[in-house]
């Protein structure tokens, strides 16, 4: 050890505080968080100071960025170049600040996230409006402090005379704390200050009538109010951003979706690389080439789509999965007298008319100053002026000119100040004019004076003053909003892009699945031959077909007893010739489950609906279950488990009630049970159900249940694969308990086949077949007569070489005006003539005569 020195012994724990506490104090004062009167942080500060000191006013020729740099490092920033290059930077990007303050020259980067030129090769000087943050600088306005190496003054804040903190917002991370504020449109925000000053009562839903929400550079659409309103109130939200688009039809009559504004902050490239990502993993579907078409002109990202894409559900993914719809986290944290203050709306004014005021009475104390000592100059020169020939008489005699200043002082009792200017004087200022001119100037510094004591003494008119200080800003600045608001909700409801029409479901044998309008379905005669409904492979075929409309959530339950929820708008529209869409990529279903059955419902969100309603569901082994419809009422992506599913058996049916339907199970052999809905008590989601009927045999299953509200309206319509079909009364089928053999609904013959569907119908409704060969018809329910229970029934559409239906669904009637659908061609339907005989063309039944004397016989149970 050295001579002299000792060492010291302190506590290390004390030691690691103290530092620590001294570090995060100097990030927090003198880095990462900007001052509530300028909304600067240092290094912008000191930027603007520098560029102002250069003489780089808005009128000026640039300079090279590298000359401000350096300005900035060697006089007031001792950190490293790239920090102060890239705050200035920032400063002239328009899409970073709203209102930007330097006007650079050269490459300042891009919105796709490219970095700037090395600063050799730019220039920039201060922006017209960055000039408004140091006017009167130079008037003693704000204090000044000296430098980090004592050799020159920098200002601790700048007298802006814009709301800086408000229009441009900040952002920041400190130690233990950040800060995070969006900018605002000008005009409101001195709007807001007016109103302020004018009523320092004013709360934040005054102020709130005039600051509309954030406004930010690059626009978009603010969706939903309530983050807003938090950030206003608290100076802490959540405000929800989403990109500008419309849909655009080209001339071949394909759609496109075109990005015209993105979210403040989200990095053009990135966001166009993500679309493109996600459209390789198959995570948004329909979509065929994204391409940037951006220029001087503006932002243009152009998303072509597929054919069969629906635009607005593009859209949608397109906002849930990628940053065209972003989350601006407001965190209103800025310096309160050197200390971090969290500050809502009204706080955030309140301090920059503070500091205005500060500023005014500053500089009117300044000015004041500088009047009287001019006028005190003007009285020594009008009293030289009124003794002009002894001034000069004793100016000649006087050996020196301090001695001519002390006989002055003497002779006519002037200050030294006074006695200077007269020996100063020009002789030009002897004229009459010069003369005239010193009592007219001295007359108008007196009337200054006079109001610069009654600003100074009246706080009304130093407020007047601001107010009109701000008012002209507003009228030099101002601009109108570039993001728009959505007040409604906080998400946007893709509902509203949809007319709630009709639409078929269609979901075939191997899983696709489409939606088409219903309207395409034309009304045929019983017995005819249909039009071509699907084209399908080969060894596929529907199997299930749904009525449902455009705005009905859907409830999708699978043959393993698991239950998905999708809008029916969610589903791609197809014609009736067109296949669909995998049902895979819709729905996270297992490869070897299947679509059973599908609910439609109003919506979920409403409490008493769902508390009130059940959903019944059956299985192939005839068990049954019933549970509240509350229980299926939160949607997952990856679906819930609805009914537990015992091994060789399978949900077929799943129908929703309101708590006291009657329910029927009818099987493949032509038997069918009745019994009411409260035989049933309502379980979790997770049980398996009790039984519903006993199967005869082995071989025989349950191929559909139906529940029925209104025994007097509503009758029971069955049909078998061979295309025989019939109603019955509900009274036919007389009531016993869950779990009996049931009775006969139809006579089962070799020439009926199986049993293949149980409908409860009314007159109203259309009946919807389509057999495996893809062949749809529709035909009016009011055309098949009531028959007995347990008749054959009539021919309700004519099968092919063998074909058998596949599905049957009830519709509401439509009449169509015009023929709709594809007709099968006239060599087919000739075909088919040669077969069955023109009564077959004409839609009746050779065979009618014979089913009509079996109409009344009654089978013994």
């Amino acid at each position: 050890m050295a001579e002299g020195e000792r060492i010291i012994k302190i506590n290390i724990e004390e030691e690691m505080k103290s530092a620590y506490i001294d570090y995060s104090m100097s990030v927090i004062v003198s880095r990462a968080l900007p001052d509530v009167r300028d909304g600067f942080k240092p290094v912008h500060r000191r930027v603007l100071f520098a560029m102002s000191d250069l003489g780089l006013s808005s009128n000026k020729p640039y300079k090279k960025s590298a000359r401000i740099v350096g300005e900035v490092l060697g006089k007031y920033h001792p950190h490293g170049d790239s920090s102060v290059y890239y705050a200035m930077v920032r400063m002239a990007q328009p899409w970073s600040l709203r209102y930007p303050l330097v006007d650079g020259q050269g490459n300042f980067g891009s919105v796709d996230g490219d970095s700037p030129a090395a600063m050799r090769y730019t220039e920039a000087r201060l922006n017209r409006i960055a000039e408004e943050t140091l006017v009167d600088i130079d008037k003693r306005t704000v204090d000044f402090r000296l430098n980090f190496d004592d050799s020159l003054q920098e200002p601790t804040v700048l007298p802006t005379r814009i709301p800086n903190l408000l229009v441009n917002g900040a952002s920041g991370i400190a130690v233990g704390m950040a800060t995070n504020m969006p900018p605002h449109n000008l005009t409101e925000i001195i709007n807001a200050t007016v109103a302020y000053i004018e009523n320092n009562d004013i709360d934040t839903d005054g102020l709130l009538e005039y600051v509309k929400a954030p406004d930010f550079p690059t626009g978009g659409t603010i969706y939903g109010f309530k983050g807003v309103k938090d950030a206003f109130e608290t100076g802490r939200g959540r405000v929800v951003v989403r990109a500008k688009a419309e849909v655009e039809t080209d001339n071949n009559g394909r759609e496109k979706i075109i990005i015209t504004e993105i979210p403040y902050m989200v990095n053009k490239a990135e966001l166009i690389m993500k679309v493109a990502d996600l459209v390789i993993e198959k995570k948004i579907e329909g979509i065929s080439n994204v391409n940037d078409e951006s220029d001087r002109d503006g932002m243009r990202i152009v998303v072509d789509l597929k054919r069969d894409a629906i635009a607005n559900v593009v859209l949608n993914n397109l906002y849930k999965l990628t940053a065209l719809q972003s989350s601006f986290s407001v965190n209103n944290i800025a310096l309160v007298n050197g200390r971090p203050e969290m500050l809502n709306l009204k706080g955030l004014i309140s301090n920059f008319v503070k500091h205005r005021h500060e500023v005014v009475v500053r500089r009117t104390q300044y000015e004041l100053e500088q009047a009287e000592k001019r006028a005190h100059i003007l009285e020594g020169l009008i009293i030289a002026s009124d003794n002009i020939d002894e001034v000069i008489k004793i100016i000649r005699a006087a050996s020196s000119p301090d001695e001519a200043r002390e006989k002055l002082m003497e002779r006519f009792e002037l200050s030294d100040i006074q006695a200077r200017a007269i020996v100063d004087m020009r002789l030009r200022q002897l004229t009459g004019l010069e003369q005239d001119k010193l009592r007219s100037e001295y007359e108008e510094l007196l009337n200054t004076i006079a109001d610069l004591k009654d600003i100074l003494a009246n706080v009304s008119r130093r407020m007047e003053i601001i107010t009109e200080e701000l008012i002209q800003i507003r009228d030099k600045y101002g601009d109108e909003r570039r993001t728009d608001i959505v007040y409604s909700s906080e998400e946007f409801n893709p509902e509203d892009f949809y007319a709630d029409d009709e639409m078929v479901i269609t979901i075939s044998h191997m899983g696709y699945i489409k939606r088409t309008p219903l309207a395409e379905f034309r009304t045929q005669s019983r017995g005819g031959v249909g039009s071509k409904g699907s084209t399908t492979r080969d060894e596929d075929f529907i199997e299930h077909l749904y009525p449902a409309t455009m705005h009905n959530t859907m409830l999708f339950f699978t043959s393993k007893g698991r239950c998905f929820w999708l809008k029916v708008y969610e589903i791609p529209e197809g014609a009736k010739s067109t296949k669909g869409r995998a049902i895979q990529n819709l729905l996270n279903i297992e490869a070897d489950d299947k679509v059973k059955a599908f609910i439609k419902v109003k919506g979920l969100n409403d409490q008493d609906y769902i508390d009130s309603h059940y959903i019944i569901m059956g299985t192939k082994k005839g068990m049954i279950k019933k549970s509240l419809l509350a229980d299926y009422s939160r949607p997952r992506v990856n679906g819930v488990n609805a009914i537990t599913i015992k091994e060789g058996d399978e949900l077929i049916q799943a129908r929703l009630t309101n708590g006291d339907a009657e329910i029927l199970m009818a099987t493949q052999l032509g038997r069918a049970i009745r019994f009411n809905e409260k035989k049933v008590r309502c379980i979790g989601r997770t049980g398996q159900g009790v039984k519903g009927i006993t199967l005869d045999t082995n071989n025989d299953e349950v191929v559909g249940m139906i529940c029925v509200e209104d025994i007097e309206q509503e009758e029971v319509l069955v049909v078998s694969e061979n295309g025989f079909g019939k109603k019955s009364k509900i009274e036919a089928y007389r009531i016993t308990n869950r779990g009996g053999k049931g009775v006969k609904t139809m006579r089962i013959t070799d020439k009926t086949g199986a049993l293949i569907s149980i409908k409860n119908v009314t007159d109203d409704n259309d009946l919807m077949i389509i057999n495996k060969s893809g062949i749809a018809i529709r035909l009016a329910l009011s055309e098949i007569r009531t028959t007995g229970r347990a008749t054959q029934g009539v021919k309700v559409i004519n099968l092919r070489n063998g074909d058998q239906i596949a599905s049957v669904a009830k519709v509401s009637a439509f009449k169509d005006e015009e023929s709709g659908g594809e007709d099968v061609d006239s060599e087919t339907i000739a075909t088919e003539q040669d077969k069955t005989g023109n009564e077959a063309a004409e839609g009746l039944n050779p065979d009618n005569s014979e089913e009509e004397k079996n109409n009344n016989e009654e089978i013994q149970e």
